[in-house]
């Protein structure tokens, strides 16, 4: 199905697709998928939005909790993006979360939506604390696209890209993308689908940082990082707390996209 054609966009996953990063929560979030749905309503005038995604959650959560409303919506496009919150998780499985995205990939394209999701980025290039994170990403990759290849679902591999982990790409807390990160996110989604006026430009380096970290610089920049973020974190992990509690969808029902200069309302 092209892009010009794509009438009911459904989208679900955590914090990322939800849109955490690019605005906040008093002026409201927008996010890769907001974006996503702008360039097609552009294409698609008539299309219907729906955004399920809720920070914090986990894939077999998302699964639970929004698979069954997405398909109650019956998009005829839809994009499953979740995992990266279960790879942070100590008791971390690889075939465990890949079988969540998979029973989401199949029930979605068995109902007939075309279905695209994302390969998450080398953690050690964005922090290196994080580099022993990275066996688990490649893992969770490497299953990610076999079950895409088994259900026909577009992917935008993120993972041999160097732009993708420029810290201009992500917030200062370093889970989440930054705005040129979201709309980075949405170019990739819609190349993956070759959506119109799509092409592989969000794969290209951005031009050198005018200072570059170096030395105590990136040292300090580390130690300000793990004080600010990491810390904070660890503490919700210990207490059984989520970024999630108490919230629901940001745009539960399937609305209109309205295209403005600074994205969809």
């Amino acid at each position: 199905m092209a892009g010009s054609e794509y009438l009911r966009y459904v989208a679900v996953g955590d914090s990322q697709t939800e849109g955490v990063g690019d605005g906040d929560d008093v002026r409201g979030l927008r996010g890769w998928a907001d974006r996503l749905a702008e360039q097609i309503a552009r294409e698609s005038p008539g299309l219907l939005y729906a955004n399920l995604a809720v920070r914090g959650r986990l894939a077999g959560q998302v699964r639970a909790e929004q698979l069954a409303p997405a398909l109650q919506l019956r998009p005829d496009l839809a994009t499953v993006v979740a995992g990266l919150n279960d790879v942070l998780r100590p008791r971390f499985d690889a075939d465990e979360v890949a079988g969540h995205l998979e029973a989401m990939f199949a029930a979605l394209t068995g109902q007939g939506a075309r279905v695209a999701t994302v390969t998450f980025p080398d953690p050690g290039r964005l922090a290196p604390s994080a580099r022993p994170l990275a066996p688990r990403v490649l893992a969770l990759n490497a299953r990610i696209r076999e079950a895409a290849r088994r259900h026909g679902v577009a992917v935008a591999d993120s993972w041999p890209h160097p732009a993708v982990t420029d810290p201009r790409m992500w917030s200062p807390d370093r889970l989440h993308a930054s705005p040129l990160g979201h709309a980075l996110i949405a170019a990739a989604v819609a190349h993956a689908l070759d959506l119109p006026g799509s092409d592989d430009s969000w794969t290209r380096p951005l031009p050198p940082e005018a200072v570059a970290r170096t030395g105590l610089r990136a040292v300090g920049a580390e130690l300000r990082w793990a004080g600010a973020f990491l810390g904070p974190w660890i503490v919700r992990r210990v207490r059984g707390r989520s970024s999630g509690d108490g919230r629901q969808a940001k745009r539960p029902a399937l609305l209109p996209v309205t295209v403005l200069a600074d994205g969809p309302s």
